[in-house]
């Protein structure tokens, strides 16, 4: 039996993308920070771990690699948003950020490196629309999700070597949240409850796509019209996507 290993395991695309593997045959260790409403089953290991803290995460991944015949694929999927102009945003709020979309995925690619080098596995980054393009107000989100972008896209070139994939998912508006309002002080929130969302897709919608395209290998898998369209928009004409962009986004909103 494979193994995914999902961080954000406990959020409506990580339980999705969890629900979709484990019916092909797949056990899923799901990463977050609180497993609250998760259960442990024969195809499933819910842990609990604050991935920011370098400790636990390698406490807990050393657990997970001990337990598990081998580790076929690491998908990373924890994140928050940031929803507030560049001049309202505190410094801490932005490495806060950081922390959690950028860091923590590294964290968890250098723990699980050689575990899926033995494998011939896959490294599954899910960035955002925001990973390729501007997103208004959202300066520290898509700051992180480009950073990711360029972390896993140049890993790939070191990793092919030793029969590693590393693919990339860009969501565009998921609706895994709405109804929710969860965000702290400082703006920062779990994504999928925007109210600024445009052709939204299920989290069911959004993993099959991913999924669909890991299975057919694609380094990167747009998810969703917008993404596809603004994909192209931005190879088009970056000016052009940023004027839609405006027009179609507005501070005090979030997207993923």
């Amino acid at each position: 039996m494979k193994t995914a290993v999902i961080s954000g395991g406990n959020g409506g695309l990580g339980r999705a993308m969890a629900d979709q593997l484990e019916a092909q045959g797949w056990h899923c260790v799901l990463m977050d920070v609180t497993v609250a409403g998760l259960k442990a089953t024969e195809s499933r290991t819910p842990v609990e771990v604050d991935l920011t803290d370098p400790a636990a995460l390698n406490a807990a991944a050393v657990e997970i690699i001990a337990a598990r015949p081998s580790i076929d694929m690491v998908i990373y999927n924890a994140g928050v948003t940031q929803i507030a102009p560049f001049e309202e945003a505190t410094a801490d709020s932005h490495r806060r950020v950081f922390e959690i979309n950028y860091f923590a995925a590294v964290g968890m690619a250098r723990v699980f490196l050689h575990p899926l080098r033995r494998s011939g596995g896959t490294h599954l980054a899910i960035s955002s629309v925001a990973g390729f393009s501007p997103l208004y107000a959202r300066t520290a989100y898509a700051a992180s999700k480009h950073a990711m972008q360029g972390f896993f896209s140049t890993l790939r070139s070191e990793e092919r070597a030793f029969g590693v994939r590393c693919l990339i998912a860009a969501p565009s508006f998921i609706a895994t949240n709405l109804g929710t309002s969860d965000q702290d002080d400082n703006a920062i929130m779990r994504p999928g409850a925007a109210a600024d969302s445009m052709d939204q897709l299920t989290p069911d919608a959004a993993a099959k796509i991913i999924l669909r395209g890991t299975v057919r290998g694609r380094d990167f898998i747009p998810v969703g019209r917008i993404a596809r369209l603004a994909a192209f928009l931005v190879r088009l004409s970056p000016s052009l996507y940023e004027w839609a962009m405006r027009r179609n986004t507005h501070a005090g909103k979030q997207t993923r």
